[in-house]
């Protein structure tokens, strides 16, 4: 990031000897001068403004004796010995000055893809150990030119010890091939405007980019979406899009002053924005939901091909549905030559694949969904330096892991959905890197209690080191008591779909009082029986039917609500079978998931009967869910001694379908269950507050990416003097469960326990 380079600088300014260098705990600097000239050197140093891409987390100062005497200030080597404690820096978006020298006419590096300096550019996705020096990334192979090796030399030069640099001479190279690999285009300026003339007529093309392939086709066109669609096997989840300027995507969608500062950072991440009415983008790009997700270019080459006269692409990731991004050329020809119809490839390796990251606004404030490229791998700082190594497996969807080491916290990129064959390699091999990476050797694993877990299993299957199994909702409240470094303990609401509880049943609503030492369930979700085990996070039916049973008893009459259940699931065989099961409590299981009851909301309003991706229906209930109606069904709150408290929705569901036979308009209805359900939860709050005198709670589970759920709780928890601390930096999704195994262990660490 150009740290030394400015360090120097400093120090050359002020007429100082000594030296800096990189080592596997960080930066080294010895001075030597006038007091008054150290200590002038030390505030700017401090005042974190040296270099543009620098965090100082911590520095430390001290006096030295007996050294020799330098005559000049000097960049020394780095040292590779030691155990590595120093940071590996997130990929950058390229920087203002970098981009206006590639659009540049005249400028040695005009028109090439690879330009970057010391502000930006791959880092993460292209380092195979630390230090981050060029022999350790997939750029040694390339031999600087003279041109390129003299800006490295020169020490007030941008790209001074810029890793990658390098130039149309001696850099990496594009080549625009057909879907079978062979070549039309080698000329890497041609090539690139070959691609875009591609795409404005309809095709399909897979770009390398930073951290692997994108599937590109024109927004604008339904029909070239619509082939994607059908092409990746992706029928319905949103795509991404991509273009070049903030004026360009407010064409489309509505932006904030904040959105839009996002949209600009060096992360540079997809940011879910509310659509425009009279949008023109394609229908097939995000049908079924209010936003579109948009990222501005953040690699040359994506401004390049937009200056050829792009205007937006739908821009994601490259590979097939849920196996992970592909990053190597030979394996994207393998895997999607049936899939484009062209490959603008690269010969720059991408040694880790990252995926781009996902940030929506919950309480006008931004929360990652997906924590990928720009975020990863900056660490979390714990705060007290752990004596053991660990390792957190996380979970089994939408899965990251974490890695402990000293007083960092480093978590993962988003790896994805370990019921994926491709996926759970993907997600071995990973893991293995990173601990090479940063040089960790876990003393102790962690993971989720779900005996049936892959990542569960994969962790009790390690011989010789101490495992520890945490409950998949305390560790969700754990991941947010690390975020905000909180070492008290809150009243947490878990809510998501599955979670395996301490009782052996599936948890999803949960109340508790938890710390980092462990956790009380004050309160959750009435239970209500699952059919179906895996069947029922995708078939709405089974739900339905289960919160029917609850809702008017075993004698309930399956005729008196055929014409609720036949646009659901129109085949009274498999109804009844299902019914069966309930009967016979045949592979069914007692749950509290919320996830589910809005499975079944969303099919009763008619909104679909299948997810096809992870909470499809419930964004469509979301996204349907009138803004100004405040009013809600009514949900009870039931106790019994020494036993949890019920969140009781039997009158909820009696409510809603009566409202539906009355035809209430959907968008009615849906605003009504989420106020009921934000009503309900506050109610448990105030009851868990009243109990124990807290009144910080904490929010997490995949329930809580709903934003008009998470935004109407924030305000009326406040409204009532509660404090409320929320994901921020990690997703409230299984994202953030393996921060919270780790934040658990290295607590239980630190407490020699």
């Amino acid at each position: 990031m150009g740290f030394r380079p400015a360090v120097y600088r400093l120090a050359c300014q002020r007429g100082l000897s000594g030296f800096v260098c990189n080592d596997t705990k960080g930066v080294t600097i010895e001075l030597q001068g006038p007091q008054e000239r150290i200590a002038d050197f030390l505030d700017v140093l401090q005042s974190g403004k040296i270099t543009p891409a620098a965090q100082i987390e911590s520095c430390t100062s001290s006096d030295t004796a007996g050294i020799e005497s330098e005559s000049e200030f000097v960049i020394r080597p780095s040292d590779y010995e030691g155990t590595a404690l120093s940071e590996v820096t997130a990929d950058m978006a390229v920087c203002r000055d970098c981009l206006r020298e590639v659009l540049t006419q005249g400028d040695f590096r005009f028109r090439y893809p690879f330009i970057n300096c010391t502000n930006c550019g791959p880092r993460y996705s292209i380092v195979r150990t630390i230090p981050y020096d060029r022999p350790n990334t997939t750029m040694s192979v390339f031999q600087m030119c003279q041109t390129c090796a003299a800006q490295y030399d020169d020490v007030f030069d941008r790209r001074f010890h810029a890793q990658p640099v390098a130039c149309q001479t001696c850099g990496p190279k594009l080549t625009l091939t057909d879907n079978r690999g062979k070549t039309i285009e080698s000329d890497t300026d041609k090539a690139i405007h070959k691609t875009a003339r591609m795409l404005l007529k309809g095709k399909t093309v897979a770009i390398k980019g930073i951290g692997g392939f994108h599937l590109a086709v024109d927004a604008l066109n339904n029909e070239a979406v619509l082939r994607l669609r059908q092409r990746k096997k992706r029928d319905h989840k949103p795509f991404a899009m991509m273009t070049d300027s903030v004026d360009k995507v407010k064409k489309y969608a509505l932006v904030t002053e904040e959105a839009e500062k996002l949209l600009k950072t060096v992360q540079s991440p997809i940011v879910l924005l509310p659509m425009r009415s009279d949008s023109p983008i394609a229908p097939a790009v995000a049908a079924g939901v209010k936003t579109y997700g948009f990222m501005l270019c953040y690699a040359p080459l994506h401004y390049l091909l937009f200056d050829c006269g792009l205007e937006v692409l739908v821009m994601t990731s490259g590979n097939l549905s849920d196996e992970p991004l592909i990053c190597d050329n030979n394996k994207a020809l393998e895997r999607l030559g049936d899939v484009v119809d062209a490959f603008l490839m690269h010969d720059r390796d991408i040694y880790r694949q990252v995926d781009d990251s996902i940030v929506h606004f919950i309480d006008d404030e931004p929360a990652l969904l997906r924590r990928a490229r720009g975020y990863v791998p900056t660490p979390l700082r714990l705060p007290e330096a752990c004596t053991s190594d660990i390792f957190a497996a996380g979970s089994d969807l939408k899965n990251t892991f974490c890695l402990v080491k000293s007083n960092q916290l480093i978590c993962s990129e988003h790896i994805g959905d370990l019921e994926d064959a491709e996926a759970y390699h993907h997600y071995l091999n990973s893991i293995e890197h990173l601990k090479q990476l940063f040089e960790v050797q876990p003393e102790v694993i962690v993971c989720d209690s779900h005996p049936a877990y892959f990542s569960t299993q994969n962790a009790l299957a390690i011989d010789s080191v101490r495992t520890i199994q945490v409950q998949h909702h305390w560790a969700h409240i754990a991941s947010v008591l690390a975020e905000h470094n909180y070492t008290e303990p809150v009243i947490g609401l878990a809510c998501d779909g599955t979670g395996y509880g301490t009782d052996g049943k599936i948890w999803g609503c949960e109340c508790m009082i938890a710390s980092m030492q462990g956790f009380e369930r004050f309160g959750h979700l009435a239970y209500y029986m699952l059919p179906g085990a895996n069947k029922a996070s995708k078939e709405a039916i089974r739900p339905v039917l289960g919160l029917l049973r609850a809702a008017y008893g075993d004698d309930l009459d399956q005729r008196d609500f055929a014409w609720l259940l036949d646009p659901i699931e129109p085949d009274e065989t498999k109804r009844r079978v299902i019914w069966q099961q309930l009967d016979r409590k045949i592979n069914t299981t007692e749950t509290s998931s919320l996830g589910r009851l809005f499975d079944a909301v969303a099919a009763m309003l008619g909104l679909g009967t299948y997810n096809n991706f992870e909470a499809q229906l419930p964004m469509a209930l979301e996204a349907i869910a009138e803004e100004k109606i405040e009013q809600g069904y009514k949900i009870e709150l039931n106790t019994s001694a020494n036993e949890p408290l019920l969140l009781d929705v039997r009158n909820m569901v009696k409510q809603m379908i009566a409202d539906i036979r009355n035809s209430v308009p959907a968008a009615v209805v849906s605003a009504k269950f989420h106020n009921g359900l934000c009503c309900g939860l506050v109610q448990m709050v105030q009851k868990a507050s009243e109990k124990t005198d807290l009144n910080t709670i904490a929010l997490s589970g995949g329930v809580f990416c709903n934003r008009y759920l998470t935004n109407r709780l924030i305000k009326r928890l406040r409204d009532n003097n509660f404090k409320v601390l929320f994901n921020r930096l990690f997703p409230s999704n299984d994202g953030a469960i393996s921060v919270g195994q780790a934040a658990i262990a290295a607590d239980v660490v630190a407490r020699g326990l």
